[in-house]
């Protein structure tokens, strides 16, 4: 014979849907609780098939949607996979790895149907504040729990587990608690996003001083005498081609008297940094596996990037010291070895420039992706050149120029990573209770659970 299961009282659901103390994470304050997901979450998963409603209007929160900040807005007809029906509240959590970080509210901004993909876990509860599981969800602690149990073949393809998820812990104070944890939480960002947006608009702003800076540098502005005669040209300045004043990829090195067991130097394309556009690390080959097949060039040569994306990004660098005075590296680099008229670094800056840039990918051939800059470009590129005392003053001011943008950049980018570690401390301490916003005389947070629990029995009822 078959018996029936007996139901729970309210007590005793209350009671299984505390977190028993030895698993608590830490201590809460007076009048919180810790329950689980699965206690509070009331979402009971609806598929819908949009396509049935070919000219129906959607309001779509797909993952990728949310890195622009706002759901989609589609027909059925444009969407071809199975929804979620979730309700403005619901709190969205991302299941794909890497981003396991991204966590969503559902605002309905149209009075459209709302749909989610199936990517993301829906939580939601009538009873607690929305945006304080937001910000929960959001905290560090909670995406460690994300991360702690998922399972796929690697990469793209790991997911957190919903079984998993539901047993992860809540803290959950009263409900006046959570309106004042979630207004200093977004009162605390906001002046913390005003100075990171200050500090991202210096960032921002970097290349168009650099521009700037190396238009006047180039056209003479800076040193140039522009007396009579062509106006575009300064005086003791020269038009000229770059293969007058340097030559493309120089004849490769004789190693014919050279044992193969040579240790030198190599480059790769992935040891130029595109921030400070200098050789960051060099490693050591012996020379028979490099002489064939690999681009050479010595101390002084300047090498410039040629596919793409790696020349729009800035790969270029002069050649430092090399062992053994011999340096190898991919033949995706064009080497440009100056002539004595010109300053190496003064070529450096020049092709580095956004305007060199600008015009080299306008003349880039192949297929889409694997591009290259033609080496006619480089040979027939038309610079002003002017005497070679000036090239080195120019480059001096240049140089100058870019340390100090350089440290100004690294001080923004070091206070904006001070800003995000500010802000994941804040989340840490305001859910423990520690933003100084607690009112002794809350209500128990036990009563806010057992409302719940019990909403979440009459929802299995329904």
């Amino acid at each position: 014979m078959k018996y029936k299961k007996k139901a729970l009282t309210p007590e005793e659901k209350l009671s299984q849907a505390l977190l028993p103390r030895e698993e608590w994470p830490y201590e809460l304050p007076k009048g919180w609780v810790w329950t689980r997901i699965d206690n509070i979450n009331e979402f009971q998963n609806k598929s819908y098939m949009p396509n049935k409603e070919p000219e129906r209007n959607f309001e779509v929160y797909s993952v990728p949607s949310y890195a622009k900040g706002f759901p989609d807005a589609l027909k059925g007809i444009e969407i071809g996979s199975s929804k979620q029906l979730v309700q403005k509240g619901d709190i969205l959590l991302c299941k794909i790895n890497p981003r396991i970080n991204r966590v969503w509210k559902v605002y309905g901004f149209t009075e459209n149907l709302l749909l989610a993909s199936s990517e993301w876990i829906v939580v939601r509860n009538n009873n607690i504040m929305p945006d304080y599981l937001l910000w929960y969800f959001r905290s560090s602690m909670f995406r460690e729990y994300m991360l702690s149990n998922v399972s796929g073949v690697g990469g793209s393809l790991m997911r957190a587990q919903p079984k998993f998820v539901k047993s992860y812990p809540v803290p959950l104070p009263p409900l006046p608690e959570q309106q004042r944890i979630v207004d200093k939480i977004e009162s605390l960002f906001a002046k913390l996003d005003e100075a990171g947006d200050r500090l991202q608009k210096v960032l921002d702003g970097y290349e168009a001083r650099r521009a700037a800076i190396l238009h006047e540098a180039f056209s003479g502005k800076w040193t140039g005498d522009h007396g009579a005669g062509d106006k575009s040209v300064p005086k003791g300045w020269r038009k000229v081609k770059l293969s007058d004043v340097c030559t493309i990829n120089p004849k490769k090195l004789n190693t014919t008297s050279l044992e193969d067991s040579l240790e030198v130097s190599f480059v790769p394309m992935a040891s130029v940094d595109e921030v400070l556009g200098e050789v960051t690390k060099l490693e050591i080959r012996d020379l028979g596996k490099v002489k064939k097949g690999f681009t050479n060039f010595q101390e002084g040569d300047v090498v410039f990037a040629k596919i793409t994306p790696c020349m729009e990004n800035g790969k270029s660098a002069v050649i430092g010291p090399l062992l053994n005075d011999i340096g190898y590296g991919t033949t995706e680099f064009y080497v440009l070895r100056c002539h004595p008229e010109l300053y190496n670094r003064f070529l450096y800056h020049l092709v580095r420039s956004i305007k060199f840039r600008s015009n080299a990918k306008s003349q880039m051939t192949g297929a889409v992706g694997q591009q290259r800059v033609p080496k006619n470009f480089m040979a027939d590129y038309e610079i002003l050149l002017p005497p070679l005392d000036e090239q080195i003053q120019i480059v001096q001011m240049v140089d100058t120029f870019f340390k100090k943008e350089y440290e100004v950049r690294k001080m923004s980018q070091n206070v904006i990573d001070q800003i995000d570690l500010m802000k994941k401390s804040i989340l840490a301490r305001a859910f423990r209770g520690e933003l100084g916003t607690q009112d002794p005389s809350d209500p128990s947070a036990l009563e806010l659970l057992k409302e719940c629990v019990m909403a979440g029995k009459e929802d299995s009822k329904s």
